[in-house]
């Protein structure tokens, strides 16, 4: 009788253990690089000035003129789209550099609709490309 218990017993562990440990789970989380906009999202409504606070999520901050793997620094585009990866990252009044290694600005826009454009790129202002943007549109007031 006892041999029979534990059998059972045995035969109910493995059961339940096999059950148990190979459940099909959804747990897996991304570790995906991306950027985002800390304070503000899609659709805001802003009065100048205001604040701009940036921020990578897998990479590390490294200023311009730096080459490193897996890092690189913002650029904030006014109204415009993310650059394709491998593309240098012009400088002018709607590309803004943050090569310092900057993770915020305070801009002064004229009233209306913008849409802004977060771009990682490295050392050497190449773009990350899509991965590693977010575009919101935000009026200013």
């Amino acid at each position: 009788m006892k041999i029979k218990t534990l059998f059972f017993i045995g035969l109910s562990a493995l059961w339940f253990s096999s059950h148990v440990f190979s459940y099909p789970r959804n747990e897996t989380a991304s570790h995906e690089p991306f950027v985002d906009f800390l304070n503000l999202k899609d659709g805001d409504q802003v009065t100048n000035p205001f604040k701009v606070i940036f921020k990578v999520n897998g990479m590390s901050i490294s200023p311009a003129g730096e080459f490193k793997d897996d890092s690189g620094h913002h650029h904030l585009l006014i109204n415009q789209s993310f650059i394709e990866k491998g593309n240098t990252i012009p400088a002018d009044q709607n590309h803004l550099h943050f090569g310092k290694g900057q993770t915020e600005t305070e801009l002064n826009l004229n009233a209306g609709v913008y849409t802004l454009t977060l771009q990682f790129a490295d050392g050497y202002h190449r773009s990350y490309g899509k991965m590693l943007s977010k575009t919101i549109q935000i009026e200013v007031k």
